[in-house]
C-alpha cells in the first residue's frame, strides 16, 4: 500500500459569534474548514525559533515552548523577564505587503490569549509578582540569515472579562 500526501492539513473548526458573558447557541456557531500547507507550519516553527533566540539574547528564560492549557489554548512561548511572567505570541511573515505581524492579533485572539494565561496562572503553584503579554513579529523566509524582528512588551492587557485568579 502506498501513502502520499498532498502538503496540506485540513481543520474543522467550530467558529463561534460570541462575546464575554454571552451564552453559547448552536445557531451563533458554523463548521468551518481550513487548510494548511506543511510551508505555512514549517514557518511558523521556524519563526518561534527566531524569536526565542531573539529573546534569549536579551536574557529572558524560556519557560516553555508550544505550552498547551486545557484543550483549546495554546501559548507560543512562555518566559521570564526577572520577575514577570511573560506570554508571548510570535507572529511570523514572509513579508509586510499587507500589514504587519501584529494585526493578526486582533480582539479574538487576545480573549483566547487571557483566558489561557488565566488557566496557566491557577495551575501554578508559585504565582508570580507580575506577568505580560508580549508579541514578537518575524518578517521573513526559512533560510533568511537576517529576518526582521520585533518585540512588543506589554503589546496588550488582560481581556477585560477576567481577572487575575489570585
Amino acid at each position: 500500500m502506498e501513502s502520499c500526501f498532498t502538503g496540506y492539513v485540513s481543520m474543522w473548526v467550530w467558529e463561534c459569534e460570541i462575546g464575554c458573558g454571552s451564552e453559547l447557541k448552536t445557531e451563533d456557531c458554523r463548521l468551518r474548514t481550513f487548510y494548511m500547507t506543511a510551508e505555512h507550519l514549517e514557518t511558523g516553527i521556524w519563526g518561534e525559533k527566531q524569536a526565542e533566540r531573539f529573546l534569549k539574547r536579551k536574557k529572558y528564560r524560556i519557560v516553555g515552548r508550544r505550552v498547551r492549557v486545557g484543550n483549546r489554548d495554546e501559548f507560543d512561548l512562555i518566559a521570564r523577564d526577572s520577575k514577570t511572567l511573560v506570554f508571548v505570541e510570535v507572529k511570523t511573515k514572509g513579508s509586510e505587503s499587507f500589514g504587519r505581524p501584529i494585526s493578526a492579533v486582533d480582539g479574538k485572539k487576545k480573549h483566547v490569549l487571557s483566558r489561557g494565561a488565566v488557566r496557566y496562572l491557577k495551575k501554578l503553584k508559585r504565582k508570580p509578582e507580575f506577568f505580560r503579554f508580549d508579541v514578537v513579529e518575524v518578517v521573513g523566509k526559512i533560510g533568511d540569515k537576517d529576518p526582521v524582528i520585533r518585540h512588543i512588551e506589554n503589546a496588550f492587557t488582560l481581556d477585560t472579562c477576567y481577572s487575575v485568579p489570585y
